[in-house]
C-alpha cells in the first residue's frame, strides 16, 4: 500500500457467527460514519461487506448488505456533531432517503447529497450495493452557498452525472494502486462536479459555472503539463466537457487552452531551474520533460515570458 494517510480496509460479516453479525455491523459502520440508529430486517443472520478508502480529507465506502434502515435523530446530531456531507449512490437495489421534509428515492443512475448535520431516515433494500462518499462541508457550502440539507435526487445516468459515477467506480477499482495525493486529487474533481449537479446545471455556461470550469481546467493542466500530447481537446475530453465550454471558461479569464498549457509548462521549467535537485538536467532534458518539442522552442518561449533564457536564469542562480 502506498505511503501517506491513504488507507484501504475491507470487512465482512461472513466470518462471524450469525448471531454476532448485526452487532459487528453496527460497531463497524458506526466507526466509519457518525452516530446512527440501526434497524435490521433479519438481525439474526445479517450479511454485509464493505471496502473503505480514506485519507485525512475524504472517505469512499463501497458496501453490500441485507435490508437495513439507518436513522439519525436530533439527539444523535447534538451528541456526535458532524457537518460533513455524504453522497449516496446505489449500484444495485434502492435507497429511500428522507430529510428536512424531502424524500429522495434512489435507484441505480441516481444519487443524493445529504448532510449528517440534520436528522434523517435512510431505508436500504435487500441486496443493496452502493457507494457512500464523505465530503467535508467546507468543500460544499462555499460552492452551493447553502448550509441546509440537500436530500435531492441527482441524475448520474447521463452527461456530467455519469462521469461522476465512473470516477467513483474508478477510485474503487484502482484502490490498491493509489497514493494519498492521487486519491485526494480525484476526489477534489468529483466534489466539483457534484456541486455543479447539485446547483442544477450540468452545462457550465453561466458565469459562475464557467469559473468552476476554469478552476478545474487550470488544475488539470498544471497536473498534466509535462504530457507532450496535452491540448485543449484532450483536457476537455478528460474533464467531460466540450472544447467550446473549456474555451469559453478560459476566454472569460483572458486566456486560451494553448496559452494556459504553455504558461504551465514554462512555470514547470522555471521551478526546476530553481531546484538544486534538478541541476543535473540539461536544458534539452528540461524541455522534453516539460512537454516542449525542442530546447530551442523552450528557449524562445521562456525568453519571451521571463526576459532571459533558461540557461541565463540557471547561471544567475548559481
Amino acid at each position: 500500500m502506498p505511503a501517506g494517510s491513504y488507507s484501504v480496509e475491507a470487512l465482512t460479516t461472513e466470518e462471524l457467527a450469525p448471531r454476532e453479525r448485526a452487532d459487528f455491523w453496527t460497531e463497524q459502520i458506526g466507526s466509519y460514519q457518525s452516530r446512527m440508529g440501526f434497524r435490521y430486517a433479519r438481525s439474526e443472520n445479517f450479511r454485509g461487506e464493505t471496502v473503505r478508502q480514506r485519507t485525512d480529507t475524504y472517505q469512499l465506502v463501497k458496501y453490500r448488505s441485507d435490508e437495513i434502515e439507518y436513522t439519525r435523530t436530533m439527539r444523535q446530531v447534538r451528541q456526535d456533531p458532524d457537518e460533513d456531507y455524504r453522497l449516496l449512490l446505489p449500484m444495485n437495489g434502492e435507497i429511500v432517503l428522507q430529510q428536512d421534509g424531502e424524500e429522495a428515492r434512489l435507484t441505480p443512475g441516481t444519487a443524493a447529497l445529504v448532510t449528517f448535520a440534520s436528522p434523517f431516515q435512510c431505508l436500504q433494500s435487500d441486496a443493496i450495493d452502493a457507494f457512500i462518499f464523505t465530503i467535508p462541508a467546507r468543500e460544499v457550502d462555499g460552492r452551493l452557498n447553502n448550509r441546509s440539507p440537500v436530500a435531492s435526487g441527482l441524475n448520474l445516468a447521463t452527461g456530467l452525472g455519469r462521469i461522476v459515477g465512473s470516477m467513483l467506480t474508478g477510485l474503487h477499482e484502482e484502490r490498491e494502486h493509489l497514493t494519498d495525493p492521487e486519491f485526494n486529487a480525484v476526489s477534489d474533481r468529483v466534489v466539483e462536479l457534484v456541486c455543479m449537479l447539485a446547483a442544477g446545471d450540468d452545462r457550465p455556461d453561466a458565469p459562475g459555472q464557467l469559473g468552476e470550469v476554469e478552476a478545474m481546467v487550470r488544475r488539470y493542466v498544471r497536473d498534466h503539463a509535462a504530457d507532450p500530447n496535452l491540448t485543449g481537446t484532450t483536457v476537455a475530453r478528460a474533464l467531460g466537457w466540450s472544447l467550446r465550454q473549456v474555451q469559453l471558461a478560459l476566454q472569460q479569464a483572458g486566456t486560451t487552452p494553448r496559452e494556459l498549457i504553455r504558461e504551465e509548462r514554462l512555470r514547470l521549467v522555471r521551478d526546476r531551474l530553481l531546484c538544486t535537485e534538478c541541476e543535473h538536467l540539461t536544458i534539452t532534458d528540461l524541455a522534453y520533460s516539460a512537454g516542449f518539442s525542442s530546447a530551442s522552442a523552450l528557449s524562445t518561449a521562456f525568453r519571451r515570458r521571463y526576459g532571459v533564457s533558461p540557461r541565463e536564469m540557471r547561471q544567475s542562480i548559481r
